[in-house]
């Protein structure tokens, strides 16, 4: 029966169990540990993004015969350039249509409470409870405007922040790129001494997860981008108001798998309503050819189904992580999933190869 792999895993499972009760019980031992971690955590995570869209360019200037490091510095000017641009030119239009959209809720608010008040007036069969939980909702539809708004403004504060303003991430993204391509044959050297075996199948796991992440990253930006490009033509070639804000907010979202386009389209939807009803139209129309061109062209062709998540357990995922972790929760989920996927995947045919 000891030979039966079907014991083999009942015993690989219980033995993880009782690690975890073990861990469990011992946490104060890694407390230090998880502080330091928590400590490097953002700029690791930040100088990790950076790292996975820069490398494809710092890999073919050294195939250019370009140095390393010289490379590395272009691609900081490169970044340099993009922040410049983005400061000088796009942030302060940004700025100054969410000003002007947050002064215009108070305008927005009174316009839907008339609106709610006449429906009321002219409809007899409501029950109370019902009429009063409308009443309630259009009393305090203001404050909850602003707490939304807020929220908005607290996260895209802290993404900018979690990108862009720690001091660390230029001498992590540094690093990485300089020493990154070193690690994977410096550890498996390592480890062939000990087990070539072994050596070999790391390997293999390490590929597969950067080829995730970098498949993930660089793929899940590229089509935010992509999206947000074509959703700001489309609101500026219908005359949408504030149409810079509401597509940088849709670009945002959409670094989000699956929910992510739906969340987007939320704000313009609202705005569409008051500036012209019809507006709404022209609004759903945009969003789902734009939808459609990055569902058609663009991830097919950028991401392709190298992650192979299904649909459903995507949203199931991004369920989760967002009521445990919130934001950060909603953008992780899915790399992180993606991560033990392949690993399990990896461990899953190394139990089912006879010479491992």
């Amino acid at each position: 029966m000891l030979q039966k792999k079907w014991f083999q895993t009942i015993i690989a499972l219980i033995a993880i169990c009782l690690l975890i009760l073990l861990l469990n019980k011992i946490q104060f031992f890694f407390q230090p540990i998880l502080t330091y971690i928590s400590a490097i955590a953002l700029p690791l995570i930040g100088g990790g993004v950076l790292y996975y869209i820069s490398r494809p360019l710092v890999e073919w200037l050294t195939r250019m015969k370009v140095p390393r490091v010289p490379a590395i510095l272009f691609v900081f000017i490169l970044f340099i350039a993009a922040g410049y641009l983005i400061v000088q030119f796009i942030a302060p239009i940004a700025q100054q249509q969410y000003t002007k959209l947050m002064n215009n809720i108070p305008e927005m608010v009174e316009t839907v409470e008339q609106g709610v008040g006449y429906w009321q007036q002219n409809q007899d069969i409501l029950p109370e409870r019902v009429t009063d939980t409308i009443q309630n909702f259009t009393d305090n539809l203001e404050s909850y405007i602003q707490e939304a708004s807020a929220a908005f403004f607290n996260i895209l504060t802290n993404v900018v922040s979690f990108l862009f303003s720690l001091i660390l991430v230029p001498f992590f993204l540094f690093f990485m790129l300089k020493d990154g391509h070193r690690l994977l044959p410096f550890l498996s050297g390592y480890m062939s001494e000990k087990s070539p075996s072994f050596a070999d199948s790391f390997v293999r796991w390490a590929r597969s997860v950067d080829r995730t992440l970098y498949t993930f990253i660089l793929g899940q930006l590229t089509v935010s981008v992509a999206v947000g490009l074509l959703l700001l033509i489309g609101y500026l070639a219908i005359g949408l108001q504030y149409s810079l804000t509401l597509s940088l907010f849709a670009m945002i979202m959409n670094v989000i798998p699956f929910i992510g386009p739906f969340l987007a389209v939320i704000p313009a939807l609202i705005v569409a309503v008051f500036q012209e009803p019809i507006m709404v139209i022209w609004v759903a129309i945009i969003t789902i050819i734009a939808q459609q061109v990055e569902g058609n062209l663009i991830s097919p062709n950028i991401m392709g189904k190298a992650l192979h998540i299904h649909p459903l357990t995507i949203i199931t995922v991004i369920l989760a992580a967002g009521s445990l972790a919130g934001f950060l929760g909603l953008l992780f989920a899915i790399p992180t999933y993606a991560l033990i996927k392949a690993t399990v995947a990896h461990l899953y045919e190394e139990w089912k190869s006879p010479t491992v």
